[in-house]
């Protein structure tokens, strides 16, 4: 048996300060406090209880995983999220081929006040968003009044910085943007807070980022509450690891194939995050929904597009079938005979299958795919497993089957399908690129 030791399911919390001092570098790589020079201060006076009105921007070009992360995680706090298209139509076509469709136009939201303006990455995506008048002048409003705005990825040096809302603040970006800062305001961290303004470095860092937005916005024991179901890393480092039994190649010709069904109810951080990985690597993804109708609504009320519905490809050959989770999803997915018919097959010829969070629990172990293997699912409903033994990795790989724990998780999970099929070293190029690990 060949095993790699995991990181343990500690929680992002503990590793985030109180954002009621001065503004700090909120850098997680060292997992340590960090002082800061700076005397600006501000008041957290904001009580739990009210739920707070929060625009996220979409565009054509928008980074899906930046977008989807926040808007979830900010959701599972209680916040009243609009997701506005800066286009002229509510679907957005992101980047890597994910499509989502937005709550409202963000000309229905001009005469709104937000509580809190975070703008997702990417690029076209950033220049699309500095280039709308209407959100523009809603941020600009937002500085002048006092309340909280962010950005991750492009966006600070793109929009904020052209807007001229980063003087004298403290702010960090997507590395090759940093020069679009001027030195006295750049700064190198995962995520930096410098008053009510909050700034974070792209895909890799969006789950810090966003409970971060949450303990702006709802305090310090929300954001401990919000960060405990996502299983989140405590720290980042050089490399990232999984488990692995009973080792074999996975094999594929020209370029592998991945099935990824969706249906009402996926968990959509986990859906797109094996997308956008997958996508990265230079996989073929086919996204699949299981209902009758393209598009789906996530969990957290996020609106995906899939390329295709499931019944026009279930004849077709894949190299891997990996399943989301959420638990409106899994059950969705357990009731599809053809899936389900599907997943036997590929079982019985040794053929790659995985899942992650509730659907190893709902949709393999419900119907025998996880007899004689070693697996792990979401933490509540490892009981289910009949073979609770690895339950406490991230990510295991026995043989043909992979799964994994959550949405914190994903991450791990689908970089460890990346270097499955491309080897370690394509692997933590994408996890670079992204982040997600230090360069």
């Amino acid at each position: 048996m060949a095993a790699l030791n995991l990181r343990h399911l500690t929680p992002l919390s503990p590793y985030l300060y109180s954002l009621a001092k001065r503004p700090r570098n909120l850098s997680y790589l060292r997992s340590l406090p960090i002082s800061c020079s700076r005397t600006r201060r501000f008041s957290l006076s904001i009580m739990a209880s009210a739920a707070k009105k929060v625009l996220v921007p979409v565009a054509n070009g928008t980074e899906p995983l930046e977008a989807v992360v926040m808007i979830d995680v900010l959701r599972r706090a209680g916040a009243d999220v609009t997701v506005a298209s800066v286009e002229k139509q509510l679907r957005v076509d992101a980047l890597h081929g994910v499509k989502l469709v937005a709550d409202a136009l963000i000309s229905d939201c001009h005469d709104t006040a937000f509580d809190l303006i975070s703008l997702p990455g990417g690029m076209p995506g950033a220049a699309a968003l500095r280039d709308s008048k209407t959100l523009k002048s809603l941020v600009e409003k937002q500085s002048e009044e006092g309340r909280p705005y962010a950005a991750i990825c492009a966006a600070p040096a793109v929009a904020l910085g052209s807007w001229g809302l980063l003087k004298e603040l403290k702010a960090t970006c997507y590395p090759p943007f940093m020069d679009q800062l001027s030195s006295k305001v750049a700064v190198e961290s995962r995520v930096q807070q410098d008053g009510k303004v909050v700034t974070s470095r792209g895909p890799g860092t969006a789950f810090e980022y966003a409970v971060v937005l949450v303990e702006l916005l709802y305090g310090k024991e929300k954001a401990d509450e919000v960060s405990k179901p996502l299983v989140l890393l405590s720290n980042h480092g050089d490399e990232y690891t999984f488990t692995e039994i009973n080792a074999v190649k996975w094999m594929f010709n020209d370029s592998p194939k991945v099935l990824v069904p969706i249906a009402n109810g996926t968990e959509e951080m986990e859906a797109v995050i094996i997308i956008d990985v997958l996508r990265r690597a230079k996989a073929e993804v086919v996204v699949a929904s299981v209902e009758d109708k393209l598009e789906i609504l996530a969990s957290r009320n996020v609106k995906l597009v899939a390329d295709v519905l499931l019944d026009e490809v279930i004849s077709h050959s894949y190299d891997l079938v990996v399943l989301p989770g959420g638990l409106g999803g899994a059950e969705s997915f357990a009731k599809s005979a053809k899936l389900v018919n599907l997943l036997k097959k590929r079982r019985e010829s040794n053929k790659l299958y995985g899942a992650i969070c509730a659907s190893p629990a709902v949709v393999l172990e419900s119907h025998g795919l996880l007899k004689g293997k070693k697996a792990t699912a979401f933490p509540t409903l490892c009981h289910k497993l009949s073979d609770p033994s690895e339950i406490e990795n991230r990510v295991v790989i026995d043989g043909n089957l992979i799964t994994s724990r959550g949405p914190g998780t994903a991450m791990e999970f689908s970089l460890a399908i990346a270097e499955k099929f491309f080897g370690r070293d394509k692997a933590l190029e994408v996890a670079k690129t992204m982040l997600f690990v230090q360069h």
